[in-house]
């Protein structure tokens, strides 16, 4: 199989409630240093997108926790990358939507889900500002995904567009100035943030990671059928 941008892939481990899942990416940005060399000067060379973020670690473990809660339910998945949370919802039940704009995500994003014996993931590329997806979601997912301002007003548009009625966004940030910017704005319009905190340890040191779970007040809960 051709790897995805032609670069060697490393594989990282979870395993998480009896579960194991490997998944491959270039080489994971776990350094806080790391990670503002390419969101900065890099970033436009850079293959962030096969990159295996902290906070879609983050995100898995949130999933995990969250596990009796996804049998049957739909998600989107934006900016999914090397696609690990999706991954995970999929295990529990859920029935996902995996996108990202970059070719070569949504190579690896396969390529992980093929290693994981996972075949119902749908995979589309997307971009944010030119977003053409109006079905309804249960569940919207984003790992490390608020950090542009710029964007922002496109994500806005999505989550409104595209949660169901009740439905959540799960969202993981290593509370990024413009994230929380941009969360203490959609409280003042109207949503319920809940937030909470994972603690990641390893070779790169410990990271402490945002667990952001969003509804909108007044909502009328979709069941599932």
């Amino acid at each position: 199989m051709t790897q995805p941008h032609d670069r060697p892939l490393h594989e990282y481990h979870l395993r998480l409630d009896g579960h194991a899942w490997t998944i491959a990416h270039s080489g994971a940005i776990l350094s806080e240093r790391d990670e503002q060399r390419y969101l900065g000067e890099d970033r436009g060379r850079a293959p962030y997108g096969l990159a295996l973020w902290p906070a879609s670690i983050a995100l898995a473990h949130e999933l995990v926790s969250r596990a009796g809660e996804l049998a049957g339910r739909r998600v989107l998945e934006l900016g999914a990358g090397t696609g690990l949370p999706g991954i995970v919802a999929v295990t529990y039940g859920a029935h996902v939507v995996q996108t990202d704009r970059l070719e070569e995500a949504i190579a690896i994003g396969r390529l992980n889900a093929e290693r994981n014996g996972v075949r119902t993931i749908e995979h589309r590329r997307a971009d944010w500002t030119a977003w053409t997806d109006t079905a309804r979601y249960d569940l919207i997912l984003g790992a490390d995904v608020l950090y542009a301002p710029r964007l922002q007003p496109s994500l806005r548009t999505i989550f409104d567009t595209n949660l169901a009625p009740g439905g959540r966004l799960l969202l993981a940030d290593p509370f990024r100035s413009a994230s929380i910017r941009m969360l203490e704005e959609m409280e003042r319009d109207g949503w319920k943030v809940i937030v909470t905190k994972w603690r990641l340890g390893g070779p790169w040191g410990e990271r402490v990671i945002g667990g952001f779970e969003v509804e909108r007040a007044g909502m009328t809960p979709t069941s599932v059928e």
